[in-house]
């Protein structure tokens, strides 16, 4: 899914800088499925698990 407003809009949600993701964080992931992900997304980041994503870049 890509970010659908923003400063990243148009960038994959998976692909967003962990420094922007932690902002989010802060500031409060909005409801819904779109927090779920950026939630995710920065746990990905911060354990460095986000190559764990990259079977699914390959099929896009």
């Amino acid at each position: 899914m890509t970010m659908p407003y923003g400063k990243y809009q148009g960038r994959l949600i998976a692909d967003l800088p962990g420094a922007y993701l932690a902002w989010y964080a802060r500031k409060g992931f909005p409801p819904g499925d779109l927090g779920n992900l950026l939630a995710l997304a920065l746990e990905l980041d911060h354990n460095g698990l986000k190559r764990l994503l990259d079977p699914l870049r390959r099929r896009q």
